[in-house]
């Protein structure tokens, strides 16, 4: 479930270059059409040419941006395809791109996008506001074509209205205000219409920029375009010398000439490449590879990145769901529900779990203890105020004895009331070995408390299909990743009548008053520009969440990638799984 909380599947692909203004592009070596107004990057000026090679875990399933939802298509996308705006991720504000500027009136609804002048296509064609207008009116909003986030652009159903005021103005009107459009609607890949306009008219655009289509014919706005691709083997990008950005003396990015997408089975296997000299960037950060990579970085063979805590991080939830499954019987069996439902079994929970033994035997010190639904690494809206649950069997027992939860006949497990024992059925997945091991621990510590824990490890497609569509499991220790940086990017797992609210989904009506207060809090932050208001409300919705308990979180893993020491201009952040390559333009091999 890595990326299950990811709002805007298309976003990861266009998040984040430096930022900046600038005058005519340099001379004709690395130019393509002349720029009066290019993009100027802040990064120190590099040294042009090369090949960038890049492991991915799988091969992309198409070169269409919103049809990318796997990982490895993801990837591809951010190189190919440009938006509007860019958010930076190190610094977490956005910044121009294909949109010079933007302006927003005093009713806050009413949006205007200034282009560059003399945008042009990786095929040489003019960029205009009739690529956006198009992007939106004919792609985004047609159901037929956007299967993805048709709903999601939309203040009370209603889609926002987007016109052409001239070659290089576009303006925005939005129902009511919508808080994030800056980082969400910006953040939307562009699509040309020159070349996907009869595809769309035609009714064919979910056929178009497949993985059959000719290189060329895939166009885009990103720092490269498609030069070759083999099947299961690799994509090979070239340099695409149209793009909007120079460097501060002038020259155009991005400095490689190439980039090379080598697809991998796992990120063992990525890691292999790398330490064979087989690809540069070693980005999949998973705990067991760390020691072989720290190795290397000791031999001066390569570079370590250690960048702390990210936004990923496990967690486990209970079943809380009220309803009937297909079988016409309830979801979670009555008397464990009850249990379940009642916050201060959740919070005994909490207090059960040693997570500090989970870092020091699973993670070797290299994790951090996890209280909260957002922590530090994202420091514009943590709240650090918030209730925290930590590991004292003491206040775990009491807690449950407050819900009459004992035990009641001394053989060590505890009972309720009616004398039925309390248990539960433990999932988690097979396949990742820290999580396994996680676990296990973790049904350790909730037996020490007197809990009948029946543990279960099964395939990642098996529980999640247990979890999404047949709800049958009462409690799971899995993950979710993705997301923007922006609250609004957390709606689909914290309102009540989303489907990936994990532990109750698809609510009609808020089965609590705590969901209920959440939905309107969620609601509110959206219906404004201000910070301030926005920050105040959004700190609530995770007090709320430390004090509820619906995922209590465990661990959350330091994060590090690896580079060939040559490699020049990276700037890390854990807010994104490009964790050195998100600024790819920018990057470049020092020369001796």
């Amino acid at each position: 479930m890595n990326s299950c909380r990811r709002l805007f599947l298309v976003l990861p692909a266009v998040l984040g270059f430096a930022s900046g203004c600038g005058n005519k592009d340099s001379g004709p070596s690395r130019a393509g059409h002349a720029l009066s107004a290019p993009l100027v990057a802040q990064c120190d000026p590099g040294q042009p040419g090369g090949r960038l090679t890049l492991a991915i875990i799988g091969a992309p399933a198409t070169f269409n941006p919103l049809l990318a939802t796997d990982r490895a298509s993801d990837e591809l996308m951010r190189l190919i395809f440009a938006p509007l705006v860019q958010m930076d991720l190190v610094t977490q504000e956005p910044g121009p791109a294909l949109a010079q500027s933007w302006t927003v009136e005093p009713d806050q609804k009413t949006w205007t996008f200034k282009l560059r002048p003399e945008l042009r296509w990786s095929d040489g064609h003019p960029l205009t506001a009739a690529d956006v207008v198009f992007t939106w009116n004919e792609v985004m909003y047609n159901p037929q074509m956007n299967q993805l986030t048709y709903d999601l652009f939309r203040v009370d159903g209603k889609p926002f209205s987007v016109t052409k005021v001239d070659a290089q103005t576009v303006r925005v009107v939005t129902p009511g205000v919508f808080a994030p459009l800056i980082e969400f609607f910006g953040g939307v890949p562009i699509l040309p219409e020159h070349v996907l306009g009869p595809a769309v008219r035609e009714r064919r655009f979910l056929s178009a920029y497949t993985l059959q289509t000719r290189p060329d014919k895939i166009v885009g706005a990103g720092p490269f375009r498609v030069k070759q691709y083999l099947p299961a083997k690799l994509v090979h990008l070239e340099r695409n010398p149209e793009y909007w950005v120079v460097d501060k003396q002038n020259r155009r990015l991005p400095y490689f000439d190439e980039v090379l997408l080598v697809p991998t089975r796992d990120s063992a296997a990525a890691a292999f490449l790398f330490l064979g000299g087989k690809c540069d960037v070693f980005e999949h950060d998973r705990p067991d590879e760390y020691a072989r990579l720290k190795d290397a970085a000791a031999g001066g063979k390569t570079r370590l990145l250690e960048m702390g805590v990210g936004t990923e991080r496990d967690f486990l939830w209970f079943n809380l769901n009220t309803n009937f499954n297909v079988a016409g019987r309830p979801a979670v069996d009555p008397t464990r529900l009850n249990w379940f439902r009642n916050k201060r079994f959740r919070q005994a929970v909490s207090c059960a779990i040693d997570r500090d033994r989970l870092v020091r035997e699973v993670y070797g010190g290299r994790a951090q203890p996890i209280y909260a639904f957002i922590a530090g690494e994202n420091q514009k809206w943590n709240n650090p105020d918030v209730p925290r649950f930590s590991y004292d069997l003491e206040r775990a027992r009491a807690l449950l004895a407050e819900i009459g939860l004992k035990d009641r006949d001394a053989d060590g497990v505890l009972e309720d009331a009616g004398g039925a024992k309390v248990g539960i059925i433990f999932h988690s997945n097979s396949g990742n070995p820290a999580r396994e091991r996680c676990a296990a621990l973790i049904a350790e510590d909730l037996r020490k408390l007197g809990l009948k824990v029946d543990l279960q490890l099964v395939d990642f497609e098996s529980l999640t299909k247990r979890i999404n569509d047949t709800f049958d499991y009462e409690c799971v220790l899995m993950g979710l990743g993705g997301g923007g940086v922006d609250p609004a990017s957390q709606a689909n797992v914290l309102k009540s009548a989303e489907p990936m609210h994990q532990w109750f989904p698809n609510q009609k009506t808020p089965a609590s008053d705590w969901e209920a207060r959440i939905d309107s809090l969620m609601e509110a932050q959206m219906r404004t520009l201000d910070f301030a208001e926005r920050k105040k409300l959004f700190d609530e919705v995770q007090a709320i969440l430390a004090e509820e308990l619906p995922m209590i979180y465990t661990v959350s893993p330091f994060h590090f990638a690896a580079v060939r020491p040559d490699l020049a201009n990276a700037r890390p952040s854990v807010l994104t799984p490009y964790r050195v390559t998100w600024n790819v333009q920018e990057l470049y091999f020092k020369k001796p």
